[in-house]
């Protein structure tokens, strides 16, 4: 799990196992925003017609490169 996690959220991961955290609250830390990510990155919410339409678990707090990831993603679409 957490290298499938890293393979979503490299810079997040190494930052928490730089500070020190054990691999469980790594993964504990940043589970759930990989899957929200990779389904950001995915092209899953692309065609989203308003923000009411996106799904409950569709945002997670975020750091501004991630979403500057995102909007890459988009705009190569």
């Amino acid at each position: 799990h957490c290298l499938s996690v890293r393979a979503v959220c490299q810079r997040e991961i190494d930052c928490d196992r730089g500070n020190g955290y054990s691999w469980k609250i790594t993964l504990l830390r940043n589970y759930w925003k990989s899957k929200v990510k990779q389904e950001w990155l995915s092209g899953k919410y692309s065609t989203i017609p308003s923000q009411n339409s996106l799904p409950e678990k569709s945002m997670y707090p975020m750091d501004a490169d991630t979403w500057g990831e995102i909007l890459e993603a988009e705009l190569e679409r």
